[in-house]
């Protein structure tokens, strides 16, 4: 069964763009430089590893955020009059903001998750949206970026 058959008012495929793909990737740096720092610095200096997992947890919040927003952008251009793209899109940077408020060993937790999470919602929607060609690349960033908080947040 296609997209279209189950999606009726779903909007033509949005192509992928190479510029995106590079910027994508590209964004991926301050996740694994972030979890890589907390690391590095561990107990030896508490201010640097405090600002190494608050900049990383920032960073993820600005992205969880980027993500949620997505969903605005798709649904404006969308034939679709649901608000269900709407009404999520303000979910993601709601828990990254409520992530960091929290030590770092905790928010950077609820980042790994959020991203996951969105990555799944992607999964469902984006289709019907004319973006499923993005999953892929959406996957793997979502992957390292994931990775990266959780792994942060062991060194917290």
């Amino acid at each position: 069964m296609t997209a279209a058959a189950v999606h009726p008012a779903s909007t033509p495929a949005l192509p992928l763009h190479p510029m995106a793909m590079k910027l994508g990737h590209l964004g991926l740096v301050p996740f694994v430089l972030g979890a890589l720092l907390v690391w590095l610095i561990g107990d030896r200096n508490l201010d640097a590893h405090y600002y190494a997992a608050l900049g990383l947890s920032a960073y993820a919040a600005l992205i969880i955020s980027f993500l949620g927003g997505i969903y605005w952008g798709l649904a404006f251009v969308s034939t679709s009059h649901s608000p269900q793209p709407f009404v999520w899109g303000i979910v993601p940077a709601a828990v990254a903001w409520m992530a960091v408020m929290m030590p770092a060993y905790a928010g950077l937790v609820l980042h790994g998750v959020m991203l996951i999470v969105c990555y799944l919602v992607d999964r469902r929607l984006y289709p019907s949206l004319g973006a499923s060609a993005w999953l892929t690349l959406r996957f793997r960033l979502s992957a390292v970026a994931a990775l990266s908080c959780f792994l942060a947040a062991a060194g917290s």
